[in-house]
């Protein structure tokens, strides 16, 4: 038992850095949790609406050079409080609104948080309308407790002087000593019944009250505001449209979640301390390469002594604070992972979150720690270094002659870093890498070189490989996988640091590679392809103002199918296009050779777009039901945006539905599963996924009204593109 208390001691004491406000630095007192999910004492909220409130009206006064003991924000003083008692009709000058007269209340809720720095909105109920963070409040008190070891609680009720208490009452919130008790707690009584525990200095509500509806208990949690809520803010509050979750069920999900990041992280404590440990060497080495930098460079200035004597001290300074900055950023990154040992930092903080057994109390404090959880976790997959450990940058130039002294700077060896160009760069089945350097003439080649990254972010051994020119074309890469790429030059035996790394995900899929269909459904009047079939555009010109007259009669013009030359009958397949900005209205996904002929049949400009076979909503592509997949799944793209269909599990409001246009738009199709998925290419990230009907020929599908164009990718189109060079 001493061990295990021992132990609790040191996981307390090791968490202090999670313990702390953002705003004044200090051990959190009544911390209250922001909309944006961090916490902050209550007084520092007050701090930060006064130091807000007062910036309005004396931003030059002499106030703000005084210093408070906390935030070192202006103090309330008697200027102050004249300002905040000013006049209505003067206060609503200022933008003031809402406030009683002579109020020391803050008038402005809207400021920086100093966690996020995120603007933060406390709305019209201001302060009163935040949650107290109850189980952070009693983690801090614990943290109190064993930090200062034997100090005792006194007695609340005492005579002069107290007596230690020996128990607090949690229904009196206060602490007695035995004599005490049993004077205030008489046997017999109501107040017997009260529930008491040892002497703290924290008390705390037994059940969470709404803010809203002070006599409400908390008893349901908000998916969207992610923050508890009451049945009547449910009923006809703030959240009557929103998705709400039992209690019970948010603290078993968010607890599950958690407890489950913390054992992967427990579980990777050996990598962590390597990890830890290999910065060490890093810094190590970090500091033996400035000294051994500083050494040639005195050494060089001591050739050129008088010339030079000036520029000696700037190029010294330079290093040092390059090497300082390094060390910083090393230092950094060590302390973060040092708050992912067990019993220390973030993992100890969230340990100790973890004994909270208040539903209401857990669930306000676990979803923000899941988020950093969260990040913690992929910061560990993804371990890299936080500066390089080379100097190679300093090494001083003393072959230019003395009159261009003045301008003496450091290079690379003699050779300038080259540049990968991300936008030239492209991943399929192969990977693309451009790249540019500042003087090509300096360099002799150049080497490529690349590795894939491991799910658990595990750097593998670079491949090299050596190049002529200025890009290089990459084969056989795994599919759904990072690859990491960078560059260096050579003039001779002399090499230039490697460029900055470029990380390139590989689609989900082999690369399929078809053409546009010239013959199955084309329209050549209202579409144009073009020789090499790679690029289609719809013609939204003379022969849609010649059929303009039907439109006064309620008919409308209807969609133009074009579909790829290829069928897809088995396998995981993945392409990918591009949608010209300008582009009105175009649809693009996968449907089957059934659907397509039904689709092609049918009697064009005759009937409305909304039960038009021919437009992809015969059976309501976007409303139908989601139950049964269909054999067919188009998704709508025009006017700069992509939009995602309807779906009963997720948000169907027009703001969480219509997305930016991705540049390249890919789709992927699992024939097998019966699955199409459709993914930013920019950031290889799916949109939108659904089941889709595969049990006849799959064909890759697209349809323009209006003006519009698409433009397969030429990956897509490689192995059909076989043209002479006159062509």
């Amino acid at each position: 038992m001493e061990g295990d208390g021992s132990d609790s001691l040191v996981t307390i004491r090791n968490i202090e850095r999670e313990l702390i406000c953002p705003a004044c630095k200090e051990l959190f007192t009544h911390p209250l949790i922001l909309p944006c999910q961090h916490s902050i004492c209550h007084k520092c909220v007050k701090e930060l609406l006064l130091t807000v409130d007062d910036s309005f009206n004396d931003v030059g006064s002499d106030n703000s050079n005084q210093s408070s003991p906390r935030l070192r924000l202006p103090s309330p003083s008697v200027d102050k409080i004249d300002r905040i008692s000013r006049p209505a009709s003067q206060r609503r000058s200022w933008g003031w609104r809402g406030w009683k007269r002579n109020s020391l209340t803050p008038r402005t809720t809207t400021f920086p948080c100093p966690g996020c720095e995120h603007d933060v909105d406390l709305g019209e109920r201001g302060i009163s309308g935040l949650f107290r963070n109850f189980t952070l409040e009693t983690i801090v008190e614990r943290y109190r407790q064993a930090a200062r070891a034997a100090t005792a609680i006194m007695c609340d009720l005492c005579k002069p002087p107290p007596q230690e208490s020996t128990k607090s009452c949690l229904d009196c919130s206060a602490s007695y000593c035995n004599e005490c008790f049993k004077i205030y707690h008489p046997w017999g009584t109501v107040k017997a019944q009260h529930e008491y525990v040892g002497p703290t200095t924290n008390f705390r509500p037994k059940i969470l009250m709404c803010p809203e509806h002070e006599t409400e208990r908390i008893n349901m949690y908000c998916e969207l505001c992610r923050r508890p809520v009451c049945h009547l803010c449910k009923l006809g509050g703030n959240h009557s449209n929103h998705r709400v979750t039992t209690m019970s069920s948010a603290y078993k999900t968010l607890k599950e979640k958690l407890s489950k990041d913390i054992d992967y992280l427990i579980g990777k404590e050996s990598q962590v301390k390597s990890q830890i440990s290999e910065l060490n060497l890093l810094m190590k080495e970090t500091e033996c390469n400035g000294e051994r930098a500083k050494e040639e460079a005195i050494t060089h200035f001591e050739k050129l002594f008088e010339v030079l004597e000036e520029r000696k001290s700037s190029v010294l300074k330079a290093i040092d604070a390059s090497k300082k900055l390094r060390l910083d950023k090393f230092q950094t990154q060590m302390e973060e992972y040092q708050g992912l040992l067990e019993n220390s930092g973030l993992v100890g903080y969230a340990q100790e979150v973890l004994k909270e057994t208040d539903q209401s109390c857990f669930v306000q404090t676990a979803k923000q720690l899941h988020l950093r959880i969260q990040k913690a976790t992929e910061s560990l997959k993804s371990f890299r270094p936080a500066a390089q450990t080379s100097f190679e940058d300093y090494v001083v130039n003393t072959s230019k002659q003395t009159e261009l002294l003045g301008e003496l700077s450091f290079f690379s060896s003699g050779v300038d870093v080259p540049e990968i160009n991300e936008e030239e760069s492209r991943v399929y089945n192969n990977a693309l890498i451009s790249w540019h350097h500042p003087e090509k003439d300096k360099a002799d080649s150049y080497v490529l070189e690349y590795r894939k990254i491991n799910r658990d972010e595990e750097m593998l051994s670079w491949n090299e490989t050596e190049v002529c020119g200025t890009s290089k074309m990459i084969s056989e890469l795994d599919n759904n996988c990072n690859y990491a790429f960078r560059v260096r030059a050579y003039k001779g035996s002399i090499c230039s640091p490697c460029s900055r790394e470029l990380i390139l995900h590989t689609p989900p899929a082999p690369v399929f590679s078809f053409l546009f269909d010239e013959k199955c459904g084309y329209n050549n009047e209202h579409l144009l392809l073009n020789l090499k079939r790679d690029r289609v555009e719809s013609r939204a010109g003379f022969n849609l103002l010649l059929s303009a007259d039907r439109i006064q009669v309620g008919y409308y013009t209807s969609l133009d199918y074009i579909i790829g030359d290829t069928g897809i009958t088995k396998g995981k397949h993945f392409w990918a296009f591009r949608v010209e900005p300008y582009s009105y209205l175009v649809k693009v996904g996968v449907a089957s050779s059934d659907k397509l002929q039904e689709w092609l049949r049918s009697p064009r400009d005759a009937v409305s777009p909304r039960y038009e076979q021919d437009s992809g909503h015969d059976s309501g592509s976007e409303d139908a039901s989601f139950d049964s997949s269909q054999p067919f799944t188009l998704v709508t793209i025009g006017m700069k945006k992509f939009f995602i269909p309807k779906s009963p599990t997720s948000s169907n409001e027009p703001e969480n539905r219509v997305l930016p246009m991705p540049t390249t738009i890919g789709i992927f199709l699992d024939y097998d599963k019966g699955k199409v998925g459709f993914y930013d290419m920019d950031h290889m990230k799916c949109l939108y996924e659904r089941q889709v009907d595969c049990s006849h020929t799959m064909y890759p599908a697209f349809a323009l009204m209006g003006s519009g164009g698409i433009q397969l990718e030429e990956p897509i189109t490689a192995k059909y593109l076989e043209y002479q060079k006159d062509m």
